[in-house]
């Protein structure tokens, strides 16, 4: 009586494992990247001066980053502007006694000069780096760095908003042919185990990624509704959504694809 309990418990088992559909879903490894990363760079060769934000930090547009030491500047600008009067009274003094060659020459000075002070304002407009836009600090701490020198076109900070996510799947090469542009799928972030967030694919890349010793393709999606507490670079699990099939067949056809494989590749 035991064996036949146990043969139909199994047959049944079987029948049900094969006959039952379920929701067949693709799980990722996923990470969170901002849509747009702005990096802030030195305007011209200068020193820390202060440095009141850092990585990590909310910004709002126009939030001072950082300040640089515009000291030498302005007296740049002062003998600067000294030249220029010295070459507008020489002016004067030509067209007084009109001599052509000396007005001339006075004329390319003065125009020369102002060249140098536009320059200079324009440097001294831009010593206090601000924010572009809202959003976080990425990376970028000068705090430890005040009175250091900064060469022109130097990266101090890297911003990225705080409502412009997409998320990157990393889908295993064996599970990329059931993944299309336009399905839904859930992700947990580590940060957040319990508040599951709703996801579309957008993007698929067709080069696949070795690492960590195995290949991934990078798909790309969108976050279904806005989150607030969401930060870039947050990792977690995400699971793609594909469609309905029988259980038997979504816990075995990873074996079974391998078996395959293995199989074939012995044949002769």
């Amino acid at each position: 009586m035991a064996l036949k309990v146990t043969t139909v418990s199994l047959v049944g088992l079987l029948a049900f494992c094969a006959l039952a559909e379920g929701d067949y879903r693709v799980s990722t490894k996923t990470v969170l990247e901002p849509i747009v990363q702005r990096a802030v760079a030195a305007p011209f060769n200068g020193y820390i001066r202060e440095a009141p934000l850092r990585a990590g930090d909310i910004v709002r547009v126009g939030d001072v980053l950082c300040t640089l030491d515009d000291r030498e500047l302005r007296l740049e600008r002062l003998k600067s502007a000294s030249k220029l009067e010295e070459y507008r009274k020489e002016y004067q003094k030509a067209m007084a006694e009109r001599e052509a060659a000396k007005v001339e020459i006075a004329t390319a000075q003065m125009q020369q000069v102002e060249s140098e002070i536009a320059l200079l304002d324009d440097q001294l407009a831009h010593t206090r780096v601000l924010a572009p836009f809202d959003g976080i600090v990425v990376s970028g701490d000068l705090s430890q760095s005040l009175g250091s020198p900064v060469e022109k076109g130097k990266v101090l900070f890297e911003i990225a908003p705080l409502d412009s996510y997409r998320v990157v799947l990393e889908v295993d090469e064996r599970d990329i042919a059931d993944v299309q542009v336009g399905q839904h799928g859930q992700l947990l972030l580590s940060a957040f185990p319990s508040d599951p967030v709703g996801v579309t694919v957008v993007k698929m890349t067709p080069v696949s990624t070795a690492k960590d010793g195995r290949n991934f393709f990078r798909v790309e999606a969108a976050l279904d509704q806005p989150h607030d507490r969401l930060r870039p670079a947050m990792e977690g699990a995400g699971k793609i959504e594909i469609d309905r099939r029988s259980f038997i067949w979504i816990w075995t056809h990873q074996v079974v694809d391998w078996i395959r494989l293995t199989v074939w590749t012995w044949l002769p």
